[in-house]
């Protein structure tokens, strides 16, 4: 098996497991080498898979989101610090006379930070398609009932980050349109209003437009919510794995939607649980009066004599933040690729092809030894599963 792909499209071959037995007999229980069986999975399989996954493969999981975590955030801080830095004069001149701003200054503290915050959004979408792939690869192991070591699934997860990207972009751009039309029939109606005499559009206008596009934008996410599983397990590139996810899709767009939601409800579930103790647990931080002061203070006393009081509190809510971050980022990709291979088991018969793939044991050198079992040039590597 290769360490940069996974499944391809498979047509059905082989026995379906699960299926009605016949002369009475109850029909032998599916195989399960991991952590879903090798059969058409419920609800209970989806939720399940999701949390087995998470309890049995827990390091290379968390560990690579946490990794991802701290890189982003660090990044993120380090250009904060360097656009402050590079406008710390013109931010003290702002701060210390706020009715006499020069637009000199105010551009410059503008290009500074927009800059650094473009740089974030960037290494934030690549970030998160990294994660997206790294759930999908051990995922790819966990069905398998495989080990996943850190180091292959890094390689696996990075070789399929720039496809997984270009999902997220198509898909962004794709429900961003909705949203673009709702924005000009607005500017229209309001450039009509303005003509008209009438300076406002009716508040019930504009809330009957936006409730017109949510529909179409929830549809396109759940139409494509398998493209990043099919961009990582079939090793298939951006619009090719969108046009996977809206065939699989097809006639089980409610069901979809349905798991979907469940599985966004019992994250927000958990994230409250996760942050509600945090909460209660942080000293409330003091705020800091300007008023008190007897001379204008810069920017930089503000954060000087702020920063101590909201220590401790800083630290509760980053360590409740980073908690329901790592469950957040790492549940709803195993729900989605789960959902994936789900219809991949009803349409395609992929349960037969994974139990073969299954059953390829593994050499004493591990999967990444030369001419083991199940590794690319080895003896009964599977020609189905890639």
């Amino acid at each position: 098996m290769s360490d940069s792909s996974g499944w391809g499209p498979s047509g059905p071959s082989g026995p379906y497991w699960g299926a009605p037995g016949g002369w009475g007999w109850l029909p032998p229980p599916p195989p399960k080498p991991g952590v879903i069986p090798l059969a058409p999975l419920g609800v209970d399989h989806i939720l399940g898979g999701a949390f087995g996954t998470m309890r049995r493969y827990a390091k290379p999981l968390f560990g690579l989101t946490f990794a991802s975590i701290v890189v982003l955030a660090s990044l993120t801080l380090g250009l904060e610090y360097a656009a402050y830095r590079s406008t710390k004069s013109q931010l003290d001149r702002m701060t210390v006379a706020p009715r006499s701003i020069e637009w000199t200054d105010l551009r410059t503290v503008l290009i500074a930070f927009g800059a650094a915050w473009l740089v974030s959004m960037v290494v934030s979408l690549v970030a998160s398609a990294f994660i997206q792939a790294s759930t999908a690869a051990t995922l790819h192991d966990a069905v398998l009932g495989r080990r996943a070591r850190v180091g292959a699934v890094w390689k696996r997860a990075w070789s399929r980050t720039p496809s997984v990207l270009g999902v997220t972009l198509l898909m962004g751009l794709l429900i961003a349109i909705p949203v673009a039309l709702f924005m000009m029939m607005i500017f229209a109606m309001m450039a009509a209003a303005v003509v008209n005499g009438e300076p406002f559009v009716p508040l019930g206008i504009a809330f009957l437009l936006l409730l017109l596009s949510v529909p179409l934008m929830v549809w396109l996410f759940v139409r494509f919510s398998f493209a990043p599983a099919a961009a990582v397990l079939e090793g298939a590139g951006p619009v090719t794995a969108m046009r996977r996810s809206a065939r699989l899709v097809r006639g089980t767009w409610w069901r979809t939607f349905g798991i979907l939601l469940l599985g966004g409800v019992i994250t927000f579930v958990v994230s409250i649980v996760i942050d509600v103790p945090f909460r209660f647990a942080a000293p409330t931080p003091q705020p800091y009066d300007l008023s008190s002061a007897q001379e204008p203070v810069s920017v930089t006393e503000i954060y000087a004599r702020m920063l101590p009081g909201m220590g401790r509190s800083l630290v509760f809510s980053t360590i409740a933040g980073v908690f329901v971050q790592l469950f957040s980022l790492v549940f709803m990709p195993l729900v989605t690729s789960l959902l994936y291979i789900d219809q991949r088991i009803r349409r395609e018969g992929l349960a037969d092809v994974l139990f073969r793939a299954s059953a390829v044991t593994e050499a004493p050198g591990g999967p990444g030894t030369p001419g083991a079992p199940g590794t690319p040039g080895g003896p009964g590597t599977p020609g189905s599963v890639e």
